[in-house]
């Protein structure tokens, strides 16, 4: 159902809004609306520039909560803006300290990490570093050769005597080593080299051992430093922890207070010559409203206008639904296809009823339902997850129907059919001959649901003050008494009942043909104004002679549309069929691993198609024919929580 709203504005002296905020707006759940735009009428209106205090206590309370590994308890203990304020510089200290630590460890880390990727490229060499760094007569040069260059610098080596080169690692890049020659040829030799594109590495003279014996070293001291870090986060998370009951609540308490001040941003206040005043304004449930008043009746400083005449003055109000808990998951849908306005029914209950009912029919397995049902069970029990609440109600009327049909994980034999076997059933439909009777029933329940949501159109276009559309629109009042006509025809004329049926379909087709064909000029004369045709009768009859035949082609397209639970159903038995074939039941041996396989395959490539063909069809051929979906949602600054709730009754008791 849909929440009533009111329009409310909230006044007192300027100096004064914290309190109210603090006191009474945070126990209720109000939208706040922008209060220099909506009171346009209200002289000397100016905005409040504070900026919020809050704010950067609550972005390091929002750190530290994060930073606990114990989980946050129900009952937090109650602080003061002072000591929620006081338990974060405290934690601050904490994690400073351990920031300092810790930065010096990661600079350390840094440094070991940049000399193992200095070093790591000479591992395969087999000599002692510090003697090579202390020759006397010979010059050495660590580096590197881009692998295009390679082949020719081995070349030259090849060739010159004079030049002893190591190598080193290779990767897709470069080709790494070190090259030695004496100190008279040094200049010649060095030259040469950088005429090849050798680029010179400086290793510094701080490494012991061989590359490798450094290489090992250093990861084994990058190992310790790692280790070093992780004791050390666990001692800063266990500082933290110590504190972690005052960390949650002074957490929420400073978000508490950061939104309460940043009302201030939709408010506005008035500055006079004696005293100055804010104005807050908003959107508050009638529920909320009178508890609101109650609450601050002997309140002196405070003055709250409840605005009866809200739509002339401040648009349409936002949209909250409020249904039971079983509901809820299926308020996803409904917020998919559009919130409805104030004034439109909420189609919640609706969908709730009809898409498990549809998803049963076109899927029903009793193995597969209730393997549906208790997965989607399961994930919304623990994770809250709306969609995994439609599955699990969508598998328990496939485990119904699946018990309807005697289809068990696809075995068709092995419970008896209560009603009928989809692929099998078929009946006799006079002028047609033999059809499935799942396609009969599809289109029979399609029917019903239809005139159903015309009932729905009437009643809510009545509502709504749109009278034309509510008795002379194609899902009105005259598209429901040719859409029942046509029904009842139909169904006269299939029982053999001919001649009352041709009586029915005589008289009724025609009249309310015409009342939809002139629904403008006879929606005008209902509210008491003239027709207006501007562009001529002639093509007004045009006009109305198209939207007429498209009319009754959306009636026949909607109807046929239904066909298609009727197709799922069987379709199901005969994808379920193929597993079975592949599985070899039919020749007498099982293999089980196919059977596991394909249902799992078929549930979930199945289910997926089916949900999504039935929310097309609550969609497109029933929701389009009663519902708009053109509400905004509701939105608090702050939303209430079980607790405030359950505070605000035992208050009032």
């Amino acid at each position: 159902m849909i929440v009533k709203m009111k329009f409310i504005t909230i006044t007192g002296p300027k100096h004064d809004i914290d309190r109210v905020t603090n006191d009474y707006l945070s126990k209720y759940e109000i939208q706040l609306e922008n209060a220099l735009s909506e009171l346009k009428t209200v002289d000397n209106l100016q905005p409040f520039t504070e900026s919020n205090p809050y704010k950067k206590a609550l972005e390091e309370a929002d750190r530290f909560a994060g930073l606990l590994t114990q989980k946050k308890e129900d009952y937090l203990p109650e602080l003061t803006s002072d000591q929620a304020l006081r338990t974060i510089s405290q934690a601050g200290k904490i994690f400073n300290d351990f920031k300092a630590k810790k930065e010096a460890l990661e600079l350390e880390e840094k440094n070991l990490t940049e000399r193992m990727k200095m070093i790591e490229p000479f591992r395969p060499m087999q000599f002692v570093l510090r003697e090579v760094f202390h020759y006397k007569f010979v010059k050495f040069r660590f580096g590197r050769v881009p692998l295009e260059y390679f082949e020719k610098m081995l070349e030259f080596i090849r060739q010159n005597p004079d030049v002893i080169f190591v190598e080193g690692v290779q990767n897709n890049s470069y080709g790494y080593g070190v090259y030695f020659t004496s100190r008279s040829k040094s200049e010649q030799i060095d030259a040469i080299f950088k005429s090849l594109h050798f680029e010179r590495i400086f290793i510094p003279d701080e490494f012991v051992g061989t590359p490798e014996e450094a290489f090992v070293d250093l990861d084994k001291k990058l190992k310790i430093l790692t280790a070093e870090k992780e004791k050390l986060n666990g001692k800063m998370a266990a500082a933290l922890n110590e504190s972690a009951g005052k960390i949650y609540a002074a957490r929420e308490l400073i978000a508490t207070l950061s939104a309460n001040f940043d009302v201030r941003k939709m408010a506005a206040c008035v500055e006079d010559k004696h005293e100055n005043f804010y104005i807050i304004c908003g959107w508050m449930s009638e529920e909320d409203v009178k508890n609101f008043s109650e609450d601050i009746k002997n309140d002196r400083r405070l003055f709250l206008m409840v605005e009866d005449e809200h739509e002339d003055y401040f648009g349409e109000p936002p949209t909250k639904l409020d249904n039971p808990k079983v509901l809820k998951p299926f308020e996803m849908f409904v917020k998919m296809y559009g919130l409805p306005s104030h004034n439109e029914i909420d189609p919640t209950i609706f969908i709730a009823m009809t898409y498990p009912l549809i998803f049963g029919i076109m899927f029903g397995d009793l193995g597969q339902g209730l393997c549906l049902f208790a997965g989607g069970l399961l994930l919304y029990l623990m994770k809250k997850i709306d969609l995994a609440g439609i599955i699990a109600a969508a598998g328990a009327c496939s485990a119904f129907f699946g018990w309807m049909y005697g289809s068990f994980f696809g075995f068709e034999n092995v419970i008896q059919a209560r009603w009928l076997k989809p692929q099998e059933a078929m009946m006799n439909v006079p002028g047609i001959g033999k059809m499935n009777t799942v396609f009969v029933a599809a289109i029979v329940f399609g029917m019903f649901l239809i005139l159903l949501t015309m009932i729905l159109h009437i009643v809510f276009s009545a509502r709504s003050g749109n009278l034309g559309e509510s008795l002379f629109g194609a899902s009105g009042a005259a598209g429901l008494v040719f859409y029942g006509s046509a029904v009842l025809a139909i169904f006269l004329f299939a029982t053999g009942r001919r001649l009352p049926g041709a009586v029915i379909l005589t008289v009724m087709f025609g009249i309310p043909l015409l009342l939809i064909a002139l629904k403008e000029p006879l929606s005008a004369l209902a509210k008491k104004h003239k027709p207006e045709m501007q562009e001529g009768r002639l093509m007004f009859l045009v006009q109305a002679f198209f939207e007429l035949f498209e009319t009754l082609l959306s009636y026949f397209s909607n109807t046929l549309s239904f066909v298609r639970i009727g197709a799922f159903a069987v379709s199901h038995g005969a994808m379920m069929g193929v597993v079975m074939m592949l599985s070899g039941a039919e020749a007498g041996h099982i293999n089980w691993a196919v059977i596991v396989f394909g249902n799992l395959f078929v549930c979930l490539m199945e289910g997926l198609i089916v949900g999504i063909q039935v929310l097309r069809l609550e969609y497109y051929e029933i929701f389009s024919r009663f519902y708009q979906g053109g509400g905004k949602e509701f939105k608090p600054y702050r939303h209430r929580k079980k607790q405030d709730i359950t505070d605000q009754r035992r208050s009032s008791l």
